[in-house]
């Protein structure tokens, strides 16, 4: 019969690359992560990993049994949770990855009123713009706004109808005037973010069908939102961020929305995990608190 603790061996020596980090993430000598692989390979009469002496690769006996593993030891994770849960309710540790913007300045206090409903969960949040590797960070949930690049992630929905806005300060428009088409933003001061580090070269707008591609002339560039956001309430330029960032700030009168017969890009909200078994009740407990908290927030201040 196949051990529990050979598949998990298996999944972390696939996720950190070597059977050194297994050993190290389950505290045990990379000889033994070594043999419990072997072990593995032997009780299925199968190859499931190419080893050479610097690397690892998945066979393809391998990568059809990596999903089977995660399955395995996932609803063996969600059925001891769930015993615990029935006794204490929600419980365990929780690693949360969030943008800047919207983790310091919205999530970081809903989370406190998270661990109210739920006491017995311990919180692990990880900020900033660099998008987590999810299958080699101590991460359990993402989340990421716009489509997301690779398809294999699960993708839980939090705001999906959510699009980013162009605004600026009123201090600057009093100095150099809005523009009334988006080709007069070619003479104004972009405030360029640029996640991870990524140059955005032009914005596309659309109105109905009609789609423009504005270049991007500015003097700020950051890869982190809040720095964009802050940038653009001091009277720096023009921004464009994600609606839920800003809609505060335009209705409170310190950011004024251009534009707005334009669209900008989609960015649907979503919290991401990395395979289907981590879709744990924690996760999902997550995720209808923050799709109460971010539609709430979007119809207080929208309205």
């Amino acid at each position: 019969m196949t051990s529990f603790v050979d598949l998990e061996v298996f999944v972390r020596t696939v996720d950190g690359g070597s059977f050194s980090a297994a050993a190290r993430a389950l505290d045990m000598t990379p000889a033994a992560a070594s043999i419990a692989v072997k072990r593995l390979e032997q009780q299925l009469g199968a190859r499931l990993l190419v080893r050479s002496t610097r690397s690892l690769r998945l066979t393809e006996e391998g990568a059809r049994y990596l999903d089977s593993a995660r399955l395995a030891l996932g609803a063996l994770a969600e059925g001891e949770q769930a015993i615990r849960e029935k006794h204490q309710g929600l419980s365990g540790v929780l690693q949360i990855s969030a943008p800047s913007d919207f983790g310091r300045n919205l999530l970081l206090c809903w989370l406190d009123e998270f661990r109210l409903q739920h006491p017995h969960i311990q919180l692990q949040l990880l900020i900033n713009d660099r998008q987590a590797d999810l299958f080699r960070e101590p991460v359990d949930v993402a989340l990421r706004f716009g489509p997301l690049a690779d398809s294999s992630l699960v993708a839980l929905p939090i705001l999906p109808q959510h699009r980013r806005l162009i605004c600026a300060s009123p201090d600057y428009l009093r100095r150099h005037g809005a523009p009334q088409t988006p080709a007069d933003l070619v003479r104004h001061s972009i405030l360029v973010y640029q996640p991870s580090g990524k140059r955005q070269v032009e914005w596309r707008l659309w109105r109905g069908e009609e789609l423009i591609e504005v270049p991007l002339n500015g003097s700020y560039f950051t890869d982190d939102g809040e720095v964009a956001r802050r940038w653009a309430l001091a009277g720096h330029g023009v921004v464009r961020k994600s609606a839920i960032d800003v809609v505060a700030d335009i209705r409170a009168g310190r950011l004024v929305q251009l534009l707005p017969e334009w669209r900008s890009d989609a960015v649907p909200i979503n919290l991401v995990c990395p395979h289907r078994s981590q879709v744990s009740e924690r996760v999902r407990q997550l995720q209808r608190f923050l799709q109460q908290r971010c539609q709430r927030w979007m119809d207080d201040h929208l309205a």
